[in-house]
């Protein structure tokens, strides 16, 4: 449910105003008119939704992809049964345990009790079911397809989840050696370092670098270890707050894709994701313009969303689809043939559609390599840092062993 601003006139005539909570616009004009008020003006109320969304976040977590992905392959199924669209939301949501998906279930449900399609019932939960999502829906329910719309959604979905899986699973073991390496670092300057520092303070000699660095590091580490900790802490406040920010956003998304190692794999996932919507809305019979817009969207990275709305603003002004995504600098070569051939052949959404499937392929095999990548710096960082405490600790030593003798 969401709040809502209105202005209203009685029977005779006197203007009201007032707030009061509706699941939509429709459903607050019929119950200003259900009150013997005509309305004049409904407006969502400024940072409700907004408040309410993160609240109930907060209090029930948010819905996972695998949710999304059982509740697209449901509703495929049901709807493919002939079952009535309004039975299926309320076994669906009888049938989860998600206290989110269920509360944006019930005002769904009751949103078609007052008359309102799927689409337009499933928009006003954006945090649950984005633009993507209910774009599709609303082709699905216009063209009478839309047990396909929700089997397309569930493809989506999938491969979504399992690129995610990968990732995951790639990054777990350097993660963990990253981890044991930081902790390591941490316990050697604050216990070793100063147990022996005593002892080669008394030998009176000149002691070598790598023992002095050693000594002058774990000396500043235990001194300021606080200011270290709260330092980070607020610089890492500080860099999170300022990537929300718009600008900010776009300038860590820009860097993200020109990471080593990592930009590369992010921007197959990404180019990945966008061939597969763009295919997905466009096959579904969606306006190129819009798709743009969507595909765009659902990349998730603000950097490449702002060069293909770009696009989509140049293609509606009437360029050609190949030009403007050459102009826009964002896509490989491939994917810029690919829609060279789809213009020239009247099938866009299937060239692109297998660029998606080619760099899913490219994306498993990073993916997998990933590790191996990554292997040869942490085995470079492990073998500097014993070195570096071998060098300081043991050739002080074997200078002590030699005076003794």
């Amino acid at each position: 449910m969401a709040f809502f601003e209105y202005r209203a006139r009685n029977a005779r005539g006197q203007l009201n105003k007032g707030r009061l909570e509706a699941a939509s616009a429709q459903a607050a004009a019929d119950s200003l008119m259900n009150a013997g008020l005509i309305p004049v003006e409904i407006k969502e109320a400024k940072g409700s939704v907004k408040t309410d969304i993160k609240w109930r976040q907060f209090l029930h977590g948010g819905v996972k992809l695998e949710v999304l992905l059982i509740l697209c392959r449901q509703f495929s199924s049901l709807t493919r049964a002939g079952i009535p669209i309004l039975r299926i939301v309320e076994g669906l949501r009888d049938t989860t345990d998600n206290k989110l998906l269920i509360s944006a279930l019930n005002e769904v449900a009751e949103a078609l009790n007052q008359g309102q399609t799927l689409a337009n019932a499933l928009a006003g939960h954006p945090h649950i079911f984005n633009n993507l999502f209910v774009s599709l829906v609303d082709v699905g329910e216009s063209t009478g397809q839309l047990e396909e719309a929700f089997l397309q959604l569930a493809h989506y979905f999938q491969l979504e989840l399992d690129t995610r899986r990968r990732v995951k699973a790639a990054i777990r073991y350097p993660m963990f050696v990253t981890i044991a390496m930081i902790a390591a670092m941490v316990v050697v300057n604050i216990y070793v370092i100063p147990a022996f520092t005593g002892i080669f303070a008394s030998m009176g000699t000149d002691l070598p670098w790598a023992t002095k660095l050693l000594i002058n590091s774990s000396a500043f580490f235990t001194s300021y270890i606080m200011h270290i900790v709260v330092s980070i802490i607020v610089t890492s406040i500080l860099l999170w707050r300022y990537v929300q920010t718009k600008k900010g956003r776009l300038r860590w998304h820009y860097w993200l894709l020109r990471i080593p190692i990592i930009g590369p794999l992010v921007k197959r996932i990404l180019l990945a994701r966008f061939c597969r919507s763009f295919a997905m809305m466009l096959s579904a019979g969606v306006p190129i313009v819009q798709v743009l817009t969507l595909a765009g969207n659902a990349t998730g990275n603000a950097y490449l969303t702002q060069a293909i709305l770009a696009m989509g603003d140049k293609l509606a002004s009437g360029n050609s689809l190949s030009r403007v995504a050459t102009d826009s600098g964002v896509f490989t070569p491939l994917i810029l043939q690919m829609f060279k051939v789809g213009e020239e052949t009247g099938r866009v959404d299937q060239m692109v559609m297998e660029a998606g499937r080619f760099y899913e392929e490219e994306v498993d095999y990073d993916i997998t390599n990933l590790t191996s990548k990554i292997e040869p710096i942490l085995i470079v960082g492990i073998s500097t840092m014993v070195l570096l405490l071998a060098l300081g600790i043991f050739t002080p030593m074997w200078d002590m062993v030699g005076l003794a003798g």
